[in-house]
């Protein structure tokens, strides 16, 4: 897709092509707000099945599945087998995880990193505690791994959690506690497998250290200040420059989280009840649990937050449903009532959506049904408010999956409710069924979402000058199908712009005086524009010099030269 999806396999091309796997590079300009190992993985994958859409995905498809599993083994080893393997589904199978990995966003691998940190730590504070040499070096590895993958919360969040873990259980100030976790060893591990990077990148992109609270345009300060500078201290307060992003409201990230877990939120109700007193293996865990969810949440209610922040908390989340369904309780069949009649609700809702679009014609593409809104797109799922009753009749296939999902579980349930693995295996199943159904709805948004039909045509096409009419995000996929630069037109902004003030920039940005004079001039040109953007562009070159090349969801690559034979 277009944004940061393509951006981030474009990197990790573009460290593959150029040997230099320090400092990632976009359109030739350095990109420094992001660690490295997210582009590793993917480039490796490329060294390897050769470069493709797919092999960009497989190792974070790799990731998620050893996530899962190692969700599944913690449980199994802090309650039992069946609440394991009940933590294990959960994960699997809840709505935030299969939506949030759909991007090539590390969030999940940091999770991993975080999951195995956290089960590390806990599993070194156990009074019969063993290998502590494999433990120690896990922690400190899973440390090391995350500050690769997301800078310094890697470590913020496990270590939060489990300082509030050691108050709680008044192991903080032992020294008897602090002796079990190896310490001299976990951190010098942490440091032999993170340092060496960001050694390399201060060194290579100078100055080499600066202090300024201040950021704003036209500053360059080097790697060093704008990674833990501005990337971490001014993005935490909110005065990062550029500001390119937005956050979620307070309330909104809390609640929302309820929605990722779905559908095993309503076991989430009886959580309170649990034993989390310090006497148990079972209750320990529980205990670390809440902090880690607590460490998290409390720290990006005082920051800028995405939808897919929380989700280092999935895996908590999904230990504490393991641990009720695994209980038998009454309140398990309270939470499978509720979640039996929420099944029947979506079902209906669907079923009726599915109904009213049924007659309506699907002529074309989705765009043509669809609404704008370019200020709710700084959000992750800002493109849901672009939905309208009318798209919906580009998916009924997957709107007649996902009542079947919801319609099946409902009635399944009803004959299983008072047996829990069945209960398990049928909303597992359910949900299956219902991911199938998004990932058909997702395809057929690939064209509003990505550019890869430009990509095609541009192919195809004599040689020229590629230029876009906006920051490289718009239409990244473009330039990963094709694997071309661009000139960027008025494009000198978001996650490029500190990079183009180095020392040595490629000088890529262009402004209208400079395009008119590449577009007039004799040699060919290619223009990636929104369709938002053609009656400025009229105004500049006039319209009867901007050739259509190829069209996509509303948008255009254009040429200045006919193309022979396309009667343009």
């Amino acid at each position: 897709m277009d944004d940061v999806d393509a951006v981030q396999a474009q990197i990790a091309r573009n460290m593959l092509a150029s040997g230099d796997w320090v400092t990632a590079r976009l359109d030739g300009v350095a990109y420094l707000e992001k660690a490295p190992l997210n582009y590793w993985m993917t480039a490796v994958a490329y060294r390897i099945f050769g470069v493709h859409d797919w092999a960009a995905r497989l190792p974070h498809a790799l990731a998620v599945v050893l996530l899962c599993w190692v969700t599944y083994r913690f449980g199994r080893w802090a309650f039992e087998e069946a609440a394991g393997l009940y933590a294990g589904i959960a994960l699997s199978t809840c709505v935030g995880l299969f939506l949030f990995t759909r991007i090539l966003i590390p969030d999940a691998v940091l999770t991993l990193a975080i999951t195995g940190a956290v089960w590390a730590w806990l599993r070194l504070l156990e009074p019969d505690a063993e290998s502590w040499l494999r433990w120690s070096c896990m922690l400190g590895g899973c440390l090391g791994v995350g500050l690769l993958l997301k800078g310094l919360i890697a470590v913020v969040f496990p270590v939060m959690a489990a300082l509030a873990y050691m108050a709680l259980t008044h192991r903080l100030f032992s020294w008897a506690a602090w002796r079990r976790l190896h310490l001299g060893l976990a951190i010098p591990v942490t440091l032999a497998i993170a340092v060496p990077w960001y050694v390399l990148a201060t060194a290579r992109n100078p100055p080499h250290f600066a202090f300024s609270l201040h950021s704003g345009p036209g500053e360059y300060r080097g790697f060093f200040w704008f990674y833990f500078f501005n990337e971490h201290l001014l993005r935490f307060l909110g005065l990062r420059y550029p500001r390119d992003y937005n956050t979620v409201p307070r309330l909104w990230f809390w609640v929302l989280n309820l929605v990722w877990i779905f559908p095993w939120s309503f076991y989430l109700l009886s959580a309170p009840t649990l034993d989390c007193k310090p006497t148990s293996r079972a209750g320990r865990t529980r205990l670390m649990a809440a902090c880690w969810i607590g460490a998290v949440m409390l720290f990006f209610t005082f920051s800028t937050t995405q939808e897919y922040y929380s989700m280092p908390i999935y895996p908590a989340l999904a230990l504490l449903v393991g641990s009720v369904l695994s209980s038998d309780s009454r309140w398990v069949r309270t939470g499978t009532y509720v979640l039996l009649v929420t099944c029947t609700i979506l079902f209906a809702l669907l079923s009726a959506v599915l109904l009213s679009v049924w007659r309506l014609p699907a002529p074309g593409d989705i765009y043509q049904a669809l609404t704008q809104h370019p200020e709710a797109y700084t959000l992750s799922l800002g493109h849901i408010r672009d939905l309208t009753l009318n798209a919906f009749a580009y998916l009924k296939l997957p709107l007649g999956l996902a009542a079947l999902a919801f319609g099946g579980c409902a009635l399944a349930l009803v004959f299983s409710r008072n047996y829990i693995r069945r209960t398990v295996l049928v909303v597992a199943a359910s949900m299956i069924v219902f991911f199938q159904a998004a990932r058909i709805a997702l395809i057929r948004f690939d064209s509003y979402l990505g550019s890869y039909p430009l990509a095609e045509s541009l192919q195809k096409s004599p040689p020229g000058e590629l230029i876009e009419a906006d920051s490289y995000y718009a239409f990244s996929s473009v330039f990963f199908y094709a694997n071309r630069t661009a000139l960027l037109l008025n494009g000198r902004n978001n996650n490029l712009e500190y990079g183009s003030y180095a020392p040595g920039a490629p000088n890529v940005f262009i402004d209208d005086n400079k395009f008119i004079s590449l577009w007039t001039a004799e040699s060919r040109c290619y223009l990636l524009a929104y369709g938002t953007e053609m009656p400025h562009l009229e105004q500049l070159v006039g319209r009867t010099n901007l050739h259509v090349v190829a069209e996509n969801a509303g948008n255009y690559l254009l040429t200045n030269r006919p193309l022979i034979g396309s009667g343009q």
